[in-house]
């Protein structure tokens, strides 16, 4: 599946990103097909292909998320934006595990000292 993506061409520090078509499974940094354009986050520059966007579009290449909200800024296509950035699944599944240990970890001391408790009793029934 072909997929309009940007890749980074800037310098450290220094963002700016080529629109290309490559295919979904290829490297981000790795080969592309076609450059459609380049956007300059910093100085706010936008230069796109329509033509070429709008044909690439048609024959069935999808666009990430990133370059659909520019597409629709640029009003190249008409469709509503699509939320492109989405938390991290791991940062959830580690605070349920720090919740969990922390339950554990009160749980442990109380169930201790019952056995303390159990011994002292054993040894004072054996005098």
């Amino acid at each position: 599946m072909l997929v309009i993506r940007l890749t980074r061409i800037g310098k450290k520090n220094q963002p700016a990103y080529r629109v290309i078509l490559a295919e979904k499974t290829s490297p981000v940094q790795g080969k592309f097909i076609e450059i459609l354009g380049s956007y300059n986050p910093r100085l706010k520059q936008k230069a796109l292909k329509a033509d070429r966007i709008k044909y690439w579009l048609s024959m069935g290449a999808q666009a990430s998320a990133t370059v659909h909200n520019l597409l629709v800024s640029e009003k190249i296509i008409e469709a509503k934006k699509v939320k492109a950035w989405q938390p991290k699944k791991k940062t959830q599944e580690a605070n349920k595990t720090k919740a969990a240990a922390e339950a554990q970890k009160v749980e442990v001391p109380v169930v201790e000292e019952a056995k303390d408790e159990v011994l002292v009793e054993e040894v004072k029934a054996s005098e």
